[in-house]
């Protein structure tokens, strides 16, 4: 009888504490973008990537040998695409050029990325200032990844995308150290 008493009193907490604490709200952006200008946008140009949480450190293992990666979000060759190129700088200081075309999602912000069908991105606003938010995910993985316009965000940004990411129970967390220069992006 006692542990049922002690069950249920528990049970009853918990429930009170779920309703006291909820993880912060982040928004899916919409197709109407910064001022009603069309999505994408008020999001084309430059983004430093800042940090990126999951469920597990093998979900950003990638990330690990990494110092800095600085990306530019441009408008695709045709209607519905955009076209994304990095420049990561690695830790041993080696500059590496990446290349990715996304296909938008008629109506949402739901991006594709070709040639890889398994793969999932959303665009997320951020209350940083100059930041936004992607969850990536595919087979096996799925990610949180925080970037703004400038590659020094205020430190309350990184400490409320981490305050988010845990309360969605994303467990490990990965900042880019970025002690040395970002490499200059090509121009092709």
């Amino acid at each position: 009888m006692v542990h049922q008493i002690w069950a249920a009193l528990l049970y009853l907490c918990g429930i009170l504490l779920n309703a006291i604490y909820q993880c912060p709200e982040y928004s899916q952006l919409t197709t109407q973008g910064v001022d009603g200008k069309e999505f994408p946008e008020p999001h084309l140009g430059r983004w430093y990537f800042i940090a990126g949480a999951a469920p597990t450190k093998e979900e950003l293992v990638t990330f690990d040998p990494v110092d800095n990666i600085v990306f530019n979000m441009a408008t695709g060759s045709a209607p519905m695409k955009l076209q994304l190129r990095a420049t990561i700088r690695m830790k041993n200081g080696l500059c590496v050029p990446r290349k990715w075309i996304y296909h938008l999602t008629e109506g949402s912000t739901d991006l594709r990325t070709e040639g890889r069908p398994d793969m999932k991105t959303k665009l997320f606003s951020s209350s940083c200032p100059g930041g936004i938010m992607l969850k990536e995910s595919g087979q096996g993985y799925q990610r949180f990844l925080l970037y703004n316009r400038s590659p020094h965000p205020p430190e309350k940004c990184v400490e409320e995308f981490q305050s988010l990411t845990s309360c969605l129970d994303f467990k490990a967390f990965l900042r880019t150290p970025r002690n040395q220069e970002a490499c200059e992006l090509s121009s092709n």
